[in-house]
């Protein structure tokens, strides 16, 4: 065998072990979503108001949570009624903890540093550990574009 054809076969190899490990170990449809919502918010060329939150998601969602900066993963896990994933823990206060269910199942999940989904939201002081919303609830929020291009949310209450 030649280097030429050693060469072609690693790369067909490479490329199913790639496609393999993918389908073992596919994308979560809340990290998906998360990268979908921070898109929908590029037809707004800088700052603005949302009336609406649930008119800029693609998904389907009844509730959304934030949790406060340093909530421990058990309690997240609690609050949201199950364990679905690995999730982070918030370190310090320039981190998202955001959680949007549909009848009872995680279907977006933002989390870490803003710069990670360009995202940051801001409701304000928590009550306990988290802040809950409802899609019936009214939705407004004022965003700010930051000079990294990291678009801030801020509850309107």
């Amino acid at each position: 065998m030649n280097k030429k054809s050693f060469m072609v076969i690693a790369w067909v190899l490479v490329v199913i072990l790639g496609i393999i490990i993918k389908t073992l170990n596919p994308t979560p449809i809340w990290e998906i979503n998360a990268k979908q919502f921070n898109k929908s918010f590029n037809v707004i060329s800088g700052n603005a108001t949302i009336d609406n939150l649930s008119s800029f998601t693609s998904f389907e969602w009844d509730t959304l949570y934030s949790f406060a900066p340093y909530t421990p993963e058990k309690v997240v896990y609690q609050v949201v009624g199950y364990q679905w994933d690995k999730i982070n823990s918030t370190v310090s206060e320039g981190m998202n903890q955001i959680v949007f269910l549909k009848e009872g199942k995680v279907v977006c999940y933002i989390d870490g540093y803003p710069d990670k989904y360009k995202i940051f939201f801001e409701f304000g002081q928590y009550t306990g550990n988290h802040f809950k919303l409802t899609s019936s609830d009214k939705l407004t929020f004022h965003m700010m574009v930051t000079d990294g291009e990291i678009r801030k949310f801020n509850y309107v209450k």
